[in-house]
């Protein structure tokens, strides 16, 4: 068994160790990182060739934690991992979003990624390895790939950069940003910010790259020791080059007509680009049999035709697809409280992309409870992201959630959860239907979600937008442009596609891919620039619809309460088997929900209505109530005994009021004062045993007092 182990050191001094020749040595490529005692094995295989008329690359990426990693049973019935996820789907979206553009375009083989976390101590964050270990599997190899990568996780701590933090580093960051790169340019880029400047998004890249760059070149030295430096030969794609210039010959020029036209409808230039397609391949006079056998060569020559005439377009004449400029946003128009039956709802629209979105609020129950393998608590702001075929004119069926989908809202939520005061006391759902999609629905969810909540009354901070930036470059990077709030076609044709978030202070969430080489610092920081000019023009359309939140909810919100009481009068809360709290949520018609926080009650009352609210607060504040020496209470008779009867004045306290006490006249028998159990008597509490804590309770003293007695007093005097 020939195991090699290689090592890298982070900027603290921890090290990072990379094994291979140990475990799934049938897989084309395994390995396994390591560091501290949290453990990755990569493994990836390939198939030999590819599937007759595949065009594109087939790459399936998996990340997976064994609850056995940490030494946990995995919950429910049948006690074994299920189906991914989320936290595991976007840790695989992660990597996949650095790997995909680094293998050759002519490559069409089916290959599959798996990472697997097989072991965990808790301290040492697992997914800020994962692409690390990806491309190391990749590079022991013999497969095509143009990396080597690695991904890291930067946070700014206390005005520092921490590399691959810990979990309980993390805690203190205010920017959290997972990087993917080669040694020589960033390819991804995910994560949330607490309000930073573009330069200190900037700064961390650049503190994040310096810490890849020495990953690629230990990934090298065992490409190198292996001899996998070398990949394997492949022939994916046919070519005919005579028919290829005759595409571009005969296309091109009305592709660039097309391109420069300015057509601001999305469905009608794709029609008419199709047409350009179609008219040459009727052109062609060919047979069924020829037209088969050369149909995906065609589709494939014109797709080049149509994105080198959009980029022409855009790099020598300045124009669009839609006709704008480079810095100009499409058309926006904002509405709220559209839909009734919502808390808050609003639609927010930029040219053909639009999003209908609730906001729903909801109490401690509503919480959405998270049990991962190594992420324990509960989630009180969620947001979820729909998109329905029908958002760009598809006729399908909808099946379910996919990855994009929760990849999509997960960076929107990222974009606004710093934004909810971590006091509030809802629960809060936001959920973005997209109603039509033609580019960056991502940050169409941002700003309709800004709106959705300020509608619904929730007092969100500040206001966020959001925009999509693209980059358009010749070879080399020596001519480029940026351009702002990118359509489809311009994301799909372009060179990326950077999502950035924020407020009038600061960015929130960013979101970038790469898809070529060299992208500089210097175009970055332009992109970062560029974007903030759009967010503040779309922010400016926000803050015109809904200038600030709601003062109050809607009337058919829950209205919640909050407040503290004693440790020990929890149980009292609570009774018997939950006896008491059942009933006061049965009588006054509020959800009551109380936990033990810091040493302290915790109690959250929620109704629809102030008449349920206050009874259930009256109640539980009646329980938790100190008795007062001089105070009157409404006391129930629970016994009656030869000397006097048992009251409870207060929920949980009973005292003796004895029979001397009752009345100013002598008592005989308790019978003569026809009281029963059940009765309710009015009781001043006239003392509490400092040892025994009994309490001593009286009737008469709320009478008056006879005159005979009076007079009795006066002579004593």
């Amino acid at each position: 068994m020939n195991v090699i182990t290689k090592t890298v050191a982070l900027p603290d001094g921890r090290t990072i160790s990379i094994e291979t020749g140990k475990l799934a040595k049938q897989a084309d490529g395994a390995v396994v990182v390591r560091m501290g005692n949290t453990m990755l094995l990569a493994t990836v295989c390939c198939a030999q060739d590819a599937v007759p008329g595949t065009d594109f690359m087939p790459l399936t990426v998996e990340y997976k934690e064994k609850f056995g990693a940490y030494g946990r049973f995995p919950g429910g019935f049948t006690k074994r991992e299920g189906k991914a996820s989320d936290y595991e789907i976007l840790t695989a979206r992660l990597i996949d979003r650095a790997l995909r553009p680094l293998f050759p375009d002519n490559f069409h083989a089916e290959t599959f990624v798996n990472v697997l976390m097989i072991s965990a101590d808790g301290i040492d964050q697992p997914d800020a390895l994962a692409g690390l270990a990806a491309s190391a599997a990749l590079a022991v190899s013999d497969i095509p790939f143009n990396g080597p990568i690695s991904e890291v996780r930067v946070a700014r701590i206390d005005g520092k950069f921490v590399i691959d933090p810990t979990f309980e580093q993390l805690e203190k960051a205010d920017m959290d940003l997972m990087v993917g790169a080669t040694y020589e340019n960033i390819m991804m880029v995910e994560g949330e910010m607490d309000e930073v400047s573009e330069q200190d998004l900037l700064n961390a890249l650049k503190a994040a790259h310096d810490a890849i760059k020495p990953m690629c070149l230990v990934q090298k030295e065992l490409m190198k020791e292996l001899g996998t430096e070398t990949k394997r030969e492949y022939c994916h794609e046919e070519n005919d080059e005579e028919l290829e210039k005759d595409v571009w010959a005969k296309c091109y020029d009305k592709a660039y007509a097309l391109a420069t036209s300015a057509n601001t409808d999305k469905h009608d230039r794709e029609a008419k680009f199709s047409g350009v397609k179609e008219e040459y391949v009727a052109s062609l006079n060919l047979t069924d049999e020829e037209l088969e056998a050369k149909m995906g060569m065609i589709d494939r020559y014109y797709h080049a035709v149509e994105k080198e005439a959009m980029r022409r377009s855009i790099l020598d004449e300045g124009k669009r697809l839609d006709g704008r400029t480079t810095t100009e946003i499409r058309p926006i128009w904002c509405e709220v409280g559209y839909l009734p039956g919502p808390h808050g709802s609003s639609i927010f629209t930029r040219g053909e992309t639009q999003s209908l979105t609730t906001c729903t609020l909801g109490t401690k129950l509503d919480e959405k409870l998270v049990d991962e393998v190594l992420m324990h608590g509960k989630e009180r702001f969620l947001l979820h992201y729909n998109f329905p075929p029908f958002s760009t004119g598809e006729a399908k069926a909808q099946r379910g959630v996919g990855r994009r989908e929760i990849g999509h809202g997960h960076l929107a939520w990222r974009a606004l959860k710093r934004m909810i005061p971590a006091d509030y006391p809802y629960c809060v759902r936001v959920v973005s239907d997209i109603m039509e999609s033609n580019g960056s629905s991502s940050m169409a969810t941002v700003c309709a979600g800004t709106l959705a909540l300020m509608d619904a009354g929730v007092k969100i901070k500040k206001p966020v937008s959001g925009i999509a930036m693209g980059l358009i470059t010749d070879k080399g990077n020596v001519k480029y442009s940026v351009l702002s709030d990118i359509l489809g076609d311009e994301d799909h044709l372009g060179d990326m596609d950077f999502k950035v978030t924020g407020t009038k202070d600061g960015i929130t969430a960013t979101q970038m891919d790469i898809k070529v080489d060299g992208l500089s610092y210097e175009i970055l920081e332009k992109a970062l620039n560029q974007a903030k000019e759009g967010r503040m023009h779309i922010l400016g359309k926000i803050t015109e619809t809904i200038a600030e939140p709601r003062a109050d909810l809607k009337p058919h919100a829950p209205r919640i309460v909050t407040f503290d009481v004693p440790k020990d009068m929890i149980g009292a809360i609570i009774g018997p088997g939950g006896k008491i709290i059942q009933d006061i949520q049965e009588k006054s018609g509020a959800t009551v929900t109380i936990d033990e926080i810091d040493g302290k009650g915790k109690v959250e009352v929620a109704a629809t209505n102030k008449e349920s609210l206050d009874a259930a607060v009256s109640r539980i504040k009646a329980i938790v109530a100190v008795p007062e020496v001089g105070e009157t209470y409404e006391a129930k008779v629970k016994s009656i005994m030869p000397y006097g009867a048992f009251v409870e004045f207060m929920p949980g306290k009973e005292g003796l009021l004895h029979i001397s006490e009752i009345e100013w006249k002598r008592i005989e028998k308790m019978e003569d004062t026809g009281m029963k159990e059940g009765d309710m008597i009015t009781v001043k509490l006239l003392d509490i045993d400092a040892k025994t804590g009994k309490f001593k309770l009286s009737h008469k003293a709320l009478l008056p007092r006879p005159q005979r007695e009076e007079k009795k007093e006066e002579n004593k005097e």
